[in-house]
């Protein structure tokens, strides 16, 4: 934009209204963050209506910041026919290729919000990341992996390329735990402790059906069995502590009934064929 352009720009701001466009603006962005403070403890109070009231946080932030944008530049700008007219095209031309890419990631943000291919709350996956959203803003979203990483992507990604959401807007999601044992071993026994593991963990939805799937794989060279058990956990957020918990059972319970996992099944076996087998670290 050249100094002319600017200065024609400039003599259609009404500078004394600029107070109340400041004011504005610093209302609209102090209102959505208490907005959203209130929604998100009343989301940890109410932990049914969570990702409801999330979804409504996001909704009238943007309408909050939008609203609060719009007012202030009604304010501070003279808009009437003539003044539109004298800053003419040049002007609007460079205004827009400054905002350009701030408005596309806005549009992606409203269309993300209204096709809902997922929500605030939701567990997805996108690319290499895998994590929970936690907010949908006007250039990015943001979500907090499993490792507790916070990760920003462009709205505008979201319209191209795949995401798959874990609980596509419930508080419910599924999880998958692989269970591995020698292929030799009595994988109906494992099943029945495996099912029993879930069933029993402090953290399973049981509205929601469990399952498992056997199948037998190679294991770099070994022949192994993968028992995977598919079970609803009744907050995405217990994810890792189901996991977590269902594992320490299951091996609890193999220990118990005898049940090899094939480290322990072919450690024996090299050792029995007299070939140097990893040491032992169970004790």
């Amino acid at each position: 934009m050249t100094e002319v352009d600017l200065t024609a720009l400039m003599r259609f701001v009404n500078w004394t209204y600029m107070p109340f466009a400041l004011f504005v603006l610093g209302g609209a962005f102090v209102g959505q963050q208490l907005l959203r403070r209130l929604l998100d403890d009343l989301g940890e109070r109410f932990t049914d209506r969570r990702l409801l009231l999330k979804k409504v946080a996001a909704i009238m932030r943007l309408v909050l910041i939008v609203g609060g944008i719009v007012i202030a530049l009604a304010s501070v700008l003279d808009l009437r026919s003539e003044a539109l007219l004298a800053i003419g095209g040049t002007v609007g031309l460079a205004v827009g290729f400054a905002i350009k890419d701030l408005l596309a990631s806005l549009m992606a943000g409203v269309i993300l919000l209204i096709d809902e291919p997922f929500q605030v709350g939701d567990r997805i996956s996108f690319g290499s990341y895998y994590g929970e959203v936690t907010e949908i803003g006007f250039r990015s979203v943001r979500l907090v992996t499993l490792d507790d990483n916070l990760v920003t992507i462009p709205n505008s990604a979201f319209l191209t390329d795949t995401v798959a959401s874990a609980n596509a807007g419930a508080l419910d999601c599924m999880v998958v735990v692989p269970i591995y044992l020698a292929a030799a071993e009595d994988f109906q026994k494992a099943r029945r402790l495996i099912t029993e593991a879930g069933a029993t963990s402090r953290y399973v939805y049981l509205h929601k059906p469990l399952t498992t799937v056997i199948k037998d794989v190679f294991l770099g060279e070994r022949f192994v069995t993968v028992i995977d058990l598919k079970a609803y956990v009744f907050d995405a957020r217990y994810e890792k502590a189901f996991v977590s918990d269902v594992t320490e059972r299951v091996k609890l319970a193999f220990r118990r009934e005898g049940i090899c996992t094939p480290d322990l099944a072919y450690r024996d076996l090299d050792l029995h064929h007299g070939r140097e087998a990893p040491p032992d670290r169970t004790h």
